[in-house]
């Protein structure tokens, strides 16, 4: 029976406006029951895409100040007011996606579709990080065992969270690598890469590379028990072995959801369901225009050069002739001031009922390879890290790119979607993303990679508490006034109460109190 609970997490919830988006009856269910395995993919594919969508919107982008909800006074995400309510809904959400994962991999089993097994695991993994990435320790070993009369699991440490991520993704690797065979009736399913093996394996091992990725504070983690190798090694090991560890490509390659627009299949931002208020409260913050517009140095309403994704993402506010931002966590008796003239999020392009939606793109592992060559975790210093992080921008740029044009459906496609090889080059030549005109080159690669991850899960929010970059002003009006982003969310109420030693247990692992203060094991204050 498909489990309508996260097993022995928690019980399932939604957050906020997904609930609304769950509750449609156009929306993909599945009903509890006796099952193929192949019956649960598309809930967990397009369901779960939808909602880490959603949370790149409605916490991501308002924790890492690409945007700000400044038009009411009640969108709070922004200065950090953010409770108990809100740990529980994404506990839950995340933690019902990874429970089905787990479902399916075991019907699969039960019912021999290795093809199945091996996008179970991978899927499974991706749900799981971000539940370890939001709170820290969580159940592993023991999740979802309620079926086996377990409701109290253990809280693995992060550490072993890892370790553990790492050996699905191995043996997922494995399974791809023997071709399986996949049902005629699959193909149809998949709105990604149509359950081509090949390209399932790709992003298989990308994941990885995002994974490896995130532990680079805990280098000497042994992460291949079989090979003996650290995280440096295992990313060595990958790159030296495309065959052994194909990865992304190309944008070709992207685990890029498409979405058709026909019932069920609609994306997280139909206009149904979130309205012009839902984005148009929502405004870019002086972050985002910072990185992404070159000012006059004598007149900030002068702009000399402009981030060519930026108008894709974003509109200017009314008359306003210059790209403005907007002040994130500012005090809300200035809100007034501070919001004026900021600029919009672009309805046309990122609100629509037929978008693509991203898990994973090449720029993304691009950039997780320059960063590791620039730190020295993989061969070829610098000239190597330079030649991944132009690729990586160039990548970003090509995929938002094609993402606006995709929202014409008149024909008509306005110049600033058609970015061309010569204006990427000047990208890459202008203060903003030049190589040789930015000194720190560690701060170029993960400031870039802040602006190609927008919209994209929670990955801008784990590689700030990873780095510590983007360099981020925090607003005077947060909440607690204390200057620090959020570290975690905490574990809810209902799971401290019915679980309490095993979260205390992980609590005093983890150095501290259940609160938004407590550093994960990854980040760069808990290894300092």
């Amino acid at each position: 029976m498909l489990p309508v609970a996260a097993s022995a997490l928690l019980l399932a919830g939604c957050t906020q406006n997904f609930e609304s988006t769950n509750s449609n009856p156009n929306k993909i269910t599945v009903e509890s029951g006796k099952l193929n395995c192949s019956a649960m993919f598309e809930p967990i594919l397009y369901g779960g895409t939808n909602y880490l969508t959603y949370i790149s919107y409605n916490w991501n982008d308002e924790l890492i100040q690409h945007t700000a909800g400044t038009a009411y006074t009640t969108t709070t995400q922004h200065r950090y007011g953010i409770g108990d309510s809100n740990w529980t809904s994404l506990w839950n959400s995340i933690a019902r996606y990874a429970s089905d994962c787990n479902e399916m991999g075991r019907l699969a089993e039960v019912q021999n579709n290795p093809a199945i097994q091996a996008v179970s695991k991978t899927l499974y993994v991706m749900y799981m990080q971000n539940l370890t990435d939001m709170f820290g320790d969580i159940p592993f070993t023991e999740a979802f065992k309620a079926s086996e009369g377990n409701m109290k699991p253990v809280f693995d440490s992060q550490e072993k969270v890892y370790t553990q991520l790492c050996s699905y993704l191995e043996k997922a690797n494995e399974t791809y690598a023997q071709s399986p065979y996949v049902d005629k009736s699959l193909p149809a399913l998949d709105g990604m890469y149509q359950f081509d093996m090949a390209k399932w394996r790709k992003f298989n091992n990308s994941l990885y590379l995002r994974v490896l990725g995130r532990l680079t504070n805990r280098i000497n983690t042994i992460v291949d028990s079989t090979a003996n190798l650290n995280v440096a090694q295992k990313i060595q090991q990958i790159v030296d072995n495309p065959a052994t560890y194909p990865v992304f490509e190309s944008n070709d390659d992207n685990a890029t959801v498409h979405y058709s627009a026909i019932a069920p299949y609609y994306s997280e931002f139909d206009p149904n369901e979130h309205n012009d208020n839902d984005f148009q409260c929502l405004r870019l913050t002086e972050q985002m225009i910072k990185m992404m517009v070159v000012k006059n140095p004598d007149d900030a309403k002068i702009d000399t050069y402009v981030d060519p994704r930026l108008p894709i993402i974003g509109t200017k506010r009314g008359s306003y002739t210059y790209w403005k931002g907007t002040v994130s966590g500012g005090l809300i008796e200035n809100q007034g001031n501070d919001d004026k003239g900021a600029a919009l999020l672009n309805l046309g392009t990122l609100r629509r009922d037929n978008s693509d939606e991203f898990l994973m793109s090449y720029d993304e592992a691009l950039f997780v390879l320059a960063e590791a060559a620039q730190r020295g975790m993989i061969r070829g210093g610098e000239e190597k890290a330079r030649e991944y992080y132009e690729a990586a921008v160039k990548a970003s740029v090509e995929k938002w790119s094609a993402f606006a044009k995709s929202s014409v459906s008149n024909g008509q496609v306005p110049a600033e979607y058609d970015i061309t090889e010569d204006q990427i080059n000047q990208f890459l030549q202008s203060q903003l993303a030049s190589w040789d005109l930015n000194e720190n080159h560690l701060k170029l690669i993960l400031d870039q990679k802040y602006l190609a991850t927008f919209w994209v899960g929670m990955e801008g929010w784990n590689d700030y508490r990873r780095t510590g970059y983007p360099e981020l002003t925090i607003g005077a009006g947060t909440d607690p006034n204390d200057f620090i982003l959020p570290t975690r969310m905490g574990y809810p109420n209902t799971t401290v109460a019915t679980n309490a030693d095993h979260v205390e247990e992980a609590l005093k692992r983890m150095g501290g109190e259940n609160n938004m203060k407590l550093p994960v094991w990854w980040s760069k204050q808990a290894a300092q």
